[in-house]
């Protein structure tokens, strides 16, 4: 059986978790969370989640991780067969991935920890985050899906990376980054309403308290 590890708080892990579900693949959740010990260094070559374990071994990177399984696993597809539109679906996944979640994730320190960022990491973080949601803009279909009429590895990120970077922005900078983008909004109703992703969202606010209390121990 596939073992997902990492822990329900990270949105990482909660992507593949949500890929895992959606494809109805059995696995289990092994908790594990992110360090450089031999222990986690022995599954993890960074250290990070998540980790995919399977019969020859682990499997690493989000990105990496959604596309083995997709190639290796039965269930529902995630990615287009056709290769023109594949790769648009993997564009997108990368392009939320590199303009919205990374830049957004410079300042969760603040948005969510109270913790002080100087002003000019997030001057850089509003900045990237203006042009990663007007890329979006322009790229994604949201028809009703991010890209097209089926849900794809492009909504995962979707999913777990744009309400995380429009809590940065509302926070931080008083904008709101999907003002102009209705049918984006609309999407994350919609993909809320998903019972897989009300589970996993049951998961995570059942994991907050110990994982917020481990922060606090590391101030």
């Amino acid at each position: 059986m596939l073992k997902l590890y990492g822990f329900s708080v990270s949105n990482y892990y909660n992507m593949v978790k949500l890929a895992l579900l959606e494809k109805g693949l059995p696995f289990e959740e092994v908790p594990f969370y992110a360090g450089q010990s031999p222990e986690a260094l022995a599954i993890s070559p960074r250290g990070k989640v998540p980790v995919l374990g399977v019969e020859q071994g682990f499997v690493n990177e989000t990105a990496v991780i959604l596309e083995y399984i997709e190639q290796s696993q039965k269930g529902t597809p995630l990615l287009p067969s056709d290769p023109f539109e594949r790769a648009q679906v993997l564009a997108l996944a990368k392009e939320i991935e590199l303009y919205i979640e990374l830049p957004g994730r410079a300042c969760y320190g603040e948005a969510f920890f109270g913790m002080p960022l100087p002003d000019a990491i997030k001057d850089k973080t509003k900045a990237e985050l203006l042009l990663g949601f007007a890329s979006l803009g322009r790229h994604g279909k949201f028809a009703p899906y991010v890209a097209g009429d089926s849900l794809s590895i492009a909504d995962l990120y979707f999913l777990y990376s744009v309400p995380l970077a429009c809590a940065v922005g509302q926070k931080l900078f008083g904008i709101d980054l999907l003002a102009d983008m209705p049918a984006a909004k609309a999407l994350l109703e919609r993909l809320e309403r998903n019972p897989n992703v009300q589970r996993i969202a049951a998961d995570k606010e059942a994991a907050m308290p110990a994982f917020m209390a481990m922060v606090a121990s590391k101030k």
